[in-house]
């Protein structure tokens, strides 16, 4: 799948960082949907005609923490890729079939990350 056909709903409650991320991935050629909050990612995840193939989210959400998010997500979607960003990658348990990248990370290291999931 090439990142031109490829989606990936971003999921961040920080504003900058979900638009520096959004910013990125179009960059990159990716299609972005973008939510500040895990309600507002249920809402376009529980959508069936909203093609997603990666859910990136922030583990530390304020509503429903990312694992909480990807699991619900995952029960409508259970083929759904996800990927888990966090300033404590190396401290997180991560769900089996799911991957982290932690932050800060460069862009290139963001673009190899999502090409090795979708």
């Amino acid at each position: 799948m090439c990142a031109a056909s490829s989606t990936i709903l971003v999921v961040e409650d920080d504003t900058i960082v979900r638009m520096l991320i959004v910013d990125v991935l179009e960059e990159l050629e990716f299609k972005v949907l973008e939510a500040g909050s895990s309600d507002e990612a249920l809402e376009i995840l529980n959508d069936p005609a909203m093609p997603i193939d990666l859910l990136m989210t922030d583990v530390g959400l304020p509503d429903m923490d990312g694992r909480e998010l990807a699991s619900t997500a995952r029960q409508a979607r259970p083929e759904l890729s996800v990927l888990f960003a966090s300033g404590y990658a190396e401290s997180i348990e991560v769900p089996a079939g799911m991957q982290v990248i932690g932050k800060p990370f460069s862009i290139d290291q963001l673009r190899d990350k999502i090409k090795s999931i979708i």
